[in-house]
């Protein structure tokens, strides 16, 4: 699993029919920096939107028990969360938590 932050979204006019109606995020994992960090692309079911901090599983046995094993994308964000103990770097947790 991969703990990251959400960057943004991805809309793509031409996609792969199982993709259809699939809320697809970018994630950044949480120490990564500069123009070379590696951002997945991640199928997103429990409404995460930029700034939230996610936690990302990946495998088709997930993607199957969580978003159906039709789904072209083995990442899917399976938790927002809202805090880590010990102190993760940047885990701000849900938009406008305190």
């Amino acid at each position: 699993m991969v703990i990251g932050e959400v960057v943004g979204r991805l809309w793509a006019s031409r996609r792969a029919e199982t993709l259809s109606g699939q809320k697809l995020l970018l994630v950044r994992p949480l120490g990564a920096s500069g123009p070379a960090a590696r951002v997945l692309v991640a199928v997103d079911a429990l409404d995460a939107g930029p700034g939230d901090c996610v936690l990302v599983a990946r495998g088709s046995r997930v993607r199957d028990m969580t978003v159906g094993e039709t789904v072209a994308d083995k990442d899917v964000v399976v938790g927002i969360v809202d805090g880590a103990t010990p102190e993760l770097p940047r885990v701000a947790g849900r938009k406008g938590a305190a």
